[in-house]
């Protein structure tokens, strides 16, 4: 699951572009059709031709609307930067380049758009020169630029191709077991409630997650979730996400806000950044500025503190540490953009190197600098823990290996870290594991067995297959991570499922009565009962399986059930046939039980599979005999 965000100045086409590419036109707002110009965010999808899903998020690129475009290109895998033919490079064609270059957006495309309105390709020529000087030395400099229009679709063919390729180099985003959703938009659907929408960040969502709404800490649980207009148990990292939130009124949520589970993440007035300026702004970064930062959704008036210099020009980088008026949530590495209010103008931007400061540094406090530096750099314990995180549950050679560092490092990083907590050795399996990552596993394991009960209150448990390819683990881990809930007394093990502590399956009267009445059946033919199917006739399919899991019946073939009780004298007088005459014959049980070739044939088929009794031509033997 990709998602792309457009980018260019007004009117240059990119929502046009995108109903051409997709069939859906992102503007929803009827003021925006009527004056053809995007003012809030636009989203539309569509299937590249691999097969693979693409959200897009169209940003306004009128100057007036140009914060709310910033609120809308976080998150996105790669950018789609539209200019005009006819027009060439304007005003928001810098601006917008500058915050996807300070944004660090990379894997872009550059869409030549509306060459239809140009008859000399001379002209092309020359637009497509003065492109690659603008976007010399950004992170744009070798975008491919694609002539399209988007009224005869001349290039949508080959800017798809070349989408597609940039899109399938860029690595995978990463599953942290932290999901974070920054609110981009929030409404509410008839009959379903509070939806809030987002690009889906570091984990997966699920419907039954309990979530909570900060900064404001409002608890919730997920009700329903939609990746591109179509239902999901599951949303993963990366992917345009709608969810469904009971428990928490719309006029309790606005855009900026972020959906998490609960305390994954703590909300911050206070964040150290490392900043870049812009070479073209109008003035010098001086301390206490007052400025509106942009991380995440999020839009928040702050001030800036200046550390370690008086005054930052025009281009100079630095540190700053940002005061703010209100809270935000954001994560180390996390991406930011500073405009000034009035008059309004984008500043720069850079990267948050501690959300959570310990107070106010002194400005021209040298171990503060150095700090800062550090964490920017990261320390042998951040790389090595940021590998661990990205490979979930591995071994410490893959751990090692993944960050990069030399040996010695990285195993005084491992030592280091399972000191302090924050990674766990899973000795049984000789795994490493994030603390973070695997607090989060075992979380959704246990949402995900109380999901399953509550949809199939009949069932005693989930089976370990299901729940091991819903996690997509290895046996090792899996068998890690359930034992050691088990060992928690948080997860009980019944044979081949799973279920919560005090779980239990319970009848109502009316199935109660079925149940006595098949079972009946069983105790007056104890050794030709009623088939599977005849069973399921009897009391239902939901009700027949539950007899299973509870080990009433046991299915020794995909037609033939005992009771379990029968199923065990059976086998019982079969072992000491064996034990007395050396073996047996299907022939031989038949007339012991006095019943039918079927039920014997099919009952014996089951002692060979379980490894009780071995077929030596007509006869069977117990096995290691």
């Amino acid at each position: 699951m990709r998602v792309i965000g457009t980018a260019g100045h007004v009117d240059h086409g990119k929502s046009t572009l995108i109903e051409a590419l997709t069939g859906t036109h992102p503007d929803r707002l009827a003021q925006e059709r009527q004056r053809e110009m995007s003012i809030e965010l636009g989203f539309a999808w569509w299937t590249l031709p691999n097969g693979e899903e693409v959200g897009v998020v169209d940003v306004p690129g009128h100057r007036d609307f140009i914060e709310n475009m910033l609120s809308g290109v976080g998150g996105i895998d790669a950018v789609l930067f539209v200019v005009a033919a006819d027009e060439g490079v304007m005003p928001q064609t810098h601006e917008h380049l500058a915050i996807v270059d300070l944004l660090q957006i990379e894997g872009g495309i550059v869409a030549l758009s509306k060459v239809d309105m140009v008859e000399d390709d001379s002209w092309l020529d020359l637009v497509e020169e003065e492109l690659v000087q603008v976007f010399s030395g950004t992170v744009l400099e070798d975008a491919p630029i694609v002539r399209v229009s988007a009224k005869t679709g001349h290039g949508l063919e080959d800017l798809q191709a070349i989408l597609e390729e940039k899109l399938s180099s860029r690595p995978a985003r990463q599953d942290l077991g932290r999901p974070r959703l920054p609110v981009d938009r929030v409404f509410t659907i008839a009959g379903f409630g509070t939806v809030t929408t987002g690009t889906l960040l570091d984990g997966a969502l699920r419907i039954g997650d309990e979530v909570e709404v900060l900064p404001r800490g409002l608890k919730g649980r997920i009700r329903g979730l939609q990746t591109h207009k179509e239902q999901v148990e599951e949303a993963v990292p990366g992917s345009r996400t709608a969810v469904n939130i009971s428990g928490v009124d719309t006029d309790q949520l606005a855009r900026g806000q972020l959906v998490a589970h609960p305390g994954s993440y703590e909300a911050t007035r206070r964040l150290d950044v490392h900043f870049r300026l812009l070479p073209d702004v109008s003035q010098p970064l001086a301390h206490n500025t007052e400025v509106k930062l942009f991380v995440g959704a999020a839009e928040v008036i702050g001030r800036v503190r200046l550390l370690g210099v008086k005054e930052l020009a025009a281009g100079d980088e630095g540190w700053l540490q940002l005061e703010l008026r209100d809270p935000v949530v954001a994560a180390r590495n996390d991406r930011y953009i500073l405009r000034r209010p009035s008059p309004g103008e984008t500043l720069g931007g850079g990267v948050v190197v501690d959300p959570h400061p310990t107070g106010r540094h002194k400005r021209f406090d040298g171990d503060v600098i150095k700090r800062l530096e550090t964490l920017s750099a990261g320390t042998p314990r951040d790389v090595l823990l940021q590998a661990a995180l990205s490979l979930g549950i591995a071994t410490p050679k893959d751990v090692i290996e993944g960050s990069k560092l030399s040996r010695e490092a990285a195993e005084q990083a491992i030592k280091d870290l399972v000191s302090s907590g924050d990674l766990l050795e899973l000795d049984e399996a000789k795994l490493l594991v994030a603390t973070t990552y695997w607090n989060g596993l075992q979380k959704r394991v246990l949402s995900d067995v109380e999901n399953y009960h509550q949809e199939n209150s009949l069932r005693l448990g989930m089976s370990r297959e299901e729940l091991k390819s819903r996690l997509k683990l290895a046996n090792n881990a899996f068998n890690a991570l359930t034992g050691k809930l088990v060992e928690q007394d948080l997860l009980v093990e019944s044979g081949p499922l799973v279920h919560l502590p005090g779980h239990e399956v319970s009848f109502s009267a009316q199935q109660q009565k079925f149940v006595e009445g098949l079972l009946g059946q069983f105790a007056a033919n104890p050794m030709s009962p009623p088939s599977v199917k005849q069973s399921i006739e009897a009391v239902g399919e939901d009700v027949y399986r539950a007899l299973v899991d509870l080990g009433q019946l046991l299915e020794v073939s995909a037609e033939v059930v005992f009771r379990v009780e029968d199923y065990e004298r059976m086998l019982a007088d079969v072992k000491g046939m064996i034990e007395q005459n050396g073996s047996v014959t299907v022939a031989q049980v038949r007339d012991k039980f006095n019943t039918t070739r079927r039920y014997v044939l099919a009952f014996l088929e089951y002692l060979d599979t379980v490894g009780i009794t071995v077929r030596d031509g007509d006869a069977r033997r117990l096995r290691g005999q």
